[in-house]
């Protein structure tokens, strides 16, 4: 009952407290059954049951370690929960993508966490911190999620320069396998600059090498730009 009720309300004290309870009533059982056995069969099972009961009671104090250590420093969400984040970011007008998503769950409607969202690069301090604050608010309202900061990647690809880079540098990034994304991207004319974030999946065998190797293959094909890229991490989907 107990660990029902707990699982109910999302209560991790109620849940340990019911798995506590079912565990003593198993145990009891246990060494009574030895007992009855010992009493009418003559076998000994005294030595078996013991050690069932070690594991069981180790086993049991390690989830519920685990499961207050979560609470402690927080867990990953789920995918589901990020992908309903950025839904509901995406659908703010001016909103061109959101990315960097990093939440943590402390517990039930304690999940905070950040994102980048990416503007049109003229839209001014005002509209973006209006534009956050819309944010904020609707993401908290419809998923319970508090996001503590918002950060902003400037879109300038109403530009058919900085459009045609942004293609071909997608391009190369396409003869990769474990691209997963690549967002953030900005082009200076004026400084001759190009940055722009790429996440590369955990699985590559060599992140670092693969991103050395795209630095150097963009940097050749722009010789004439400073290019900075950002090795980013899939931290939530």
């Amino acid at each position: 009952m107990l660990k029902a009720g707990g699982e109910k309300l999302e209560s991790k004290a109620l849940e340990a407290s019911g798995a506590d309870a079912r565990n003593d009533a198993v145990l009891s059982a246990s060494v009574l059954a030895s007992a009855l056995i010992m009493r009418f069969t003559g076998i000994s099972l005294e030595a078996y049951v013991g050690v069932i009961i070690s594991v069981i009671i180790l086993k049991s104090s390690f989830e519920m370690m685990k499961d207050t250590l979560d609470d402690i420093l927080g867990s990953r969400i789920s995918k589901e929960l990020s992908v309903s984040v950025k839904k509901v970011i995406k659908e703010h007008k001016g909103v061109h993508g959101a990315y960097d998503l990093f939440l943590n769950s402390y517990g039930p409607d304690k999940t905070q966490g950040s994102v980048h969202i990416e503007v049109d690069a003229d839209m001014t301090a005002h509209d973006i911190d209006a534009l956050s604050s819309e944010i904020i608010e609707d993401v908290y309202l419809k998923t319970h999620v508090i996001l503590t900061a918002v950060g902003v990647y400037s879109y300038n690809t109403q530009d058919e320069k900085a459009v045609a880079v942004k293609n071909e540098i997608r391009g190369i990034l396409e003869k990769y396998d474990h691209i997963l994304q690549m967002h953030g991207f900005y082009l200076d004319e004026a400084e001759k600059r190009i940055k722009f974030d790429v996440i590369i999946a955990f699985e590559a065998p060599d992140r670092d090498g693969e991103y050395e190797e795209i630095l150097k293959e963009v940097s050749e094909r722009y010789p004439d730009y400073s290019v900075r890229i950002n090795l980013d991490a899939d931290m939530s989907d």
